[in-house]
């Protein structure tokens, strides 16, 4: 028996009970794209009409779509042939780490530190620490910020200085944006590892290291040799346990920044959607009994909730479901799929920040009976569920759906 588990990160399916806390009634990332589309809103000269999406419908995700939001209208889907459900968040936030972390049964039931949405956004005495360990000559930016505008903004000012552009978001980060060739790669690596140290006693989740090239406004772009520095997960999660009982534990994407490494033995990078679903299709016919197989696909939220782009998040979604067949096809006796999400990023929503959502738990496999789930109180159900198919210890958290 083995475990692969796909998080379509930021597809969220419906504002979560709480959500107004968070600012986001009413959010529904895949409501609102679909909604978009059936309305014409998203076509252009590389998709058109209502969004399709046969293969995610037929393992019922249009029926976990509807649990989470009862206003979604129906659509066609055949026979079910996954289980389906909607899990909303224990979890004090509405970030990466604390989506991935209880999925693996860890939920995060303290804060994380943020910074306020003031100009300067950072302490002064962080920033005084920064320049002085990293001898940079000063930084710009030290806002909130959306990452491609902070760019545009100060991208040529950054090349002409050589000073980083340092801001954060509505998440618990210090992100750091450079040059690759201008100002080194290796370089931002050095200065966003220094961040983390500094930023530890603030409580920050991640530092995320940002790359771009280009030579001016017009042509600046972000790569996909981002890392994040995340803080390590404060007890045990599933993965850990795998690896400690002698299971491989394969990170796809940016899993492993996500767990500081924690519980990984095998950490495999990407470039996009598509890379990543190639490298989950090789470790499913490679991956040993009992493994783990762990994939991010990030673009759903960087390339398209943050920026607010309706048709190429529809157009992404399509691209991912006419891979499913492939990944069907390569399953093994046993295997259990988990497909998934780590919060929302409703691109209708004013603003570039997360949406605190319900997410759509999609569970298949030869041997995995289909039908509902309900709704579930918390993500770490999706770990409970793993470590009970695989046969490993029961977690603190989480109930299982199998």
């Amino acid at each position: 028996m083995r475990a692969i588990i796909g998080v379509l990160d930021s597809f969220g399916i419906g504002a979560a009970p709480d959500a107004a806390r968070f600012g986001d009634a009413g959010a529904n990332t895949f409501g609102h794209i679909a909604q978009a589309c059936a309305e014409g809103r998203c076509d252009n000269d590389k998709r058109k009409g209502p969004l399709n999406l046969p293969n995610l419908m037929a393992l019922g995700l249009g029926l976990a779509a509807r649990e989470a939001d009862p206003r979604v209208p129906a659509m066609a889907h055949g026979a079910i042939t996954g289980r389906y459900g909607a899990a909303a968040e224990l979890s004090l936030g509405k970030d990466t780490p604390s989506g991935h972390w209880e999925m693996m049964g860890l939920p995060v039931d303290y804060n994380w530190g943020y910074f306020p949405e003031t100009i300067p956004t950072f302490p002064e005495k962080l920033i005084a620490d920064f320049i002085a360990r990293t001898g940079v000559p000063g930084i710009l930016g030290n806002c909130r910020a959306s990452g491609t505008t902070v760019i545009d903004a100060l991208g040529e000012e950054h090349v002409r200085t050589g000073k980083p552009i340092v801001y954060t978001s509505a998440d618990s980060v210090f992100q750091i944006a450079a040059h690759e060739a201008h100002f080194g790669l290796e370089r931002l690596y050095e200065i966003s590892h220094i961040a983390r140290e500094l930023v530890d006693a603030y409580n920050v989740g991640r530092v995320i290291a940002r790359p771009f090239v280009g030579e001016n406004r017009a042509t600046f772009k972000r790569t996909y040799n981002r890392h994040d520095y995340a803080m390590p997960p404060r007890a045990a999660t599933l993965l850990d346990i795998a690896k400690d009982h002698g299971r491989a534990v394969i990170g796809i994407g940016k899993i492993s920044d996500i767990f500081a490494g924690s519980g990984i033995t095998q950490s495999i990078k990407t470039e996009g959607n598509d890379d990543t679903f190639d490298r989950m299709l090789e470790c499913a016919g490679s991956a040993p009994e009992g493994s783990i197989t762990f994939a991010n696909f990030m673009d759903f939220d960087q390339s398209f909730g943050h920026r607010r782009d309706i048709p190429g998040y529809a157009k992404a979604l399509e691209d991912f479901d006419t891979r499913i067949p492939s990944l069907l096809a390569a399953l093994k006796p046993g295997d259990l799929v988990v497909f998934s999400a780590d919060h929302g990023c409703d691109p209708t929503m004013p603003g570039s920040d997360h949406t605190r959502e319900y997410i759509p738990v999609i569970a298949f496999g030869p041997g995995i009976a289909p039908g509902p789930i309900g709704k579930r109180g918390s993500f770490a159900d999706i770990g409970q569920s793993i470590a009970g198919h695989l046969g490993l210890p029961k977690l603190a958290h989480g109930t299982s759906f199998l």
